[in-house]
């Protein structure tokens, strides 16, 4: 057996999937043990999942426990540079803490090291366009690293033609550096695979290990990715299989909505955003959590003009002051099925819509058409214990023709019931596409 294994902030899951034929063997979670090591749980998980005298050839691991990856995005201008910035921080798994972009000061220096980003994502410029910008930034870094002590480490992924001298200002101030391609190397076209790999890298060698989840030398030898990064793998790699496709993730702390869609002919060349658009896109709604959210649900619903149970603030107070509560009786477990529709349906017009850089009121960028998606595929623990998930989801999602947005057509609705998106992806990053393609099947 193969081990995939997503540790979380509130539960770890894990997958028993068979080496030979990437059948599924087995599903099991546990609570993530954050209090004490999170191998505890991890354990349990494996222990159960597996079946019984099964040898396990190797363990691939996810995680987004700890926060995750705590990015913060500094581009050349707020509308261009420091938006496909952002969206290619988005695609690698990233939590976005913090965007900034032109001049920036002492103050500005400031608020970014408040936040505590994990990484920075340096971008600027067009590949042979404007350098100087890029180059205030690294010494404005530069200068923050001697005189405060910020020496987060830096992802580069601006103009190709400063970035050896860029390397250079950061890392004669000590600061760690890894230099890639440029995420937006021409106007209107978005490169997102150089920086997603390398945030990658450097969320392996420097996030997990600093996060002190476990004493092991195991846990950080097994974890492969962020585990949103593992899931968006997972997803591209189903959208192969199914044509265009959206998923909704909904959980305790956030709604993630991942798209892949087919590009648009009209929407490329003259006519393409500046940024770029992202085809293969994740968006992360922090506000939309059933549990430790919860109550950002029903505000963001009153704010969408939702009809909702009377009662529905209530019990979302009580999910938030309570994210280990368990819906015990029919009532309860109806508002978690309210609270996981309302995310879904939110999250995925506010995915459609496109997002809003630079303070509430820039325009909203890079939308996206849902019409003629495919499969529509929902996850999280809410949504896999309820078999009529599936249709809710619908009605949730693929009614709502009153947000402003076009909801997938005729898509087929289902739900991941067994967790298949994320050991997929991280067998496909390790290299078993063949078993990551027939684990999807299950789907």
């Amino acid at each position: 057996m193969i081990v995939c294994a997503d540790v979380g902030s509130t539960y770890t899951k894990a997958a028993a999937v068979d080496a030979d034929t990437g059948a599924l063997a087995g599903t099991a979670s546990h609570p993530t043990t954050l209090g004490t090591d999170v191998m505890d749980g991890l354990r349990a998980a494996v222990a159960n999942a597996l079946p019984k005298g099964a040898t396990v050839v190797d363990t691939l691991v996810c995680s987004s426990a700890g926060g995750g990856l705590r990015l913060a995005v500094i581009g050349n201008e707020p509308l261009v540079t420091a938006r496909a910035a952002y969206r290619a921080g988005l695609s690698a798994g990233a939590r976005v803490v913090d965007v900034r972009a032109g001049t920036l000061g002492p103050a500005d220096l400031a608020a970014l090291a408040a936040v505590r980003p994990d990484v920075i994502l340096l971008a600027g410029g067009t590949d042979g366009g404007d350098e100087t910008v890029l180059r205030a930034h690294a010494a404005a870094l530069a200068s923050a690293s001697e005189r405060d002590g910020l020496t987060t480490p830096v992802v580069l992924a601006g103009n190709a033609n400063a970035a050896a001298d860029v390397t250079a200002i950061l890392e004669a101030a000590g600061v760690p550096v890894t230099a890639v391609g440029n995420v937006l190397p021409r106007i209107g076209t978005l490169d997102p695979v150089p920086a997603r790999t390398a945030l990658r890298d450097v969320f392996l060698r420097h996030v997990i290990a600093g996060k002190h989840l476990s004493a092991s030398a195991d846990f950080t030898r097994m974890v492969k990715a962020a585990t949103p990064d593992a899931v968006l793998t997972g997803v591209e790699l189903l959208a192969e299989r199914t044509g265009d496709l959206l998923v909704v993730d909904v959980g305790g702390a956030t709604t993630d909505v991942y798209s892949v869609l087919t590009p648009d002919a009209e929407l490329q060349g003259p006519r393409a955003e500046v940024a770029g658009t992202a085809w293969r896109a994740r968006t992360v709604e922090g506000d939309l959590g059933v549990r430790h959210t919860a109550v950002g649900i029903a505000e963001a619903a009153g704010e969408e003009d939702l009809p909702t149970d009377p009662d529905l603030p209530e019990a979302a107070r009580r999910r938030g002051a309570d994210p280990a509560l368990r819906a015990g009786t029919d009532r309860e477990r109806a508002f978690d099925r309210e609270l996981s529709a309302l995310a879904a349906r939110i999250a995925v017009r506010r995915h459609a819509r496109g997002e809003r850089i630079g303070g509430p009121t820039e325009p909203l960028r890079g939308g996206k058409d849902l019409a003629a998606v495919a499969a529509v595929v929902g996850s999280g623990g809410i949504l896999r214990r309820d078999p009529g998930a599936a249709e809710w989801l619908r009605e949730a999602v693929g009614g709502d023709t009153s947000g402003g947005v076009r909801p997938p057509k005729d898509a087929r609705f289902t739900v991941d019931t067994d967790y298949r998106l994320a050991p997929a992806g991280l067998l496909a990053a390790a290299g078993r596409r063949d078993l990551a393609s027939r684990l999807l099947a299950g789907i």
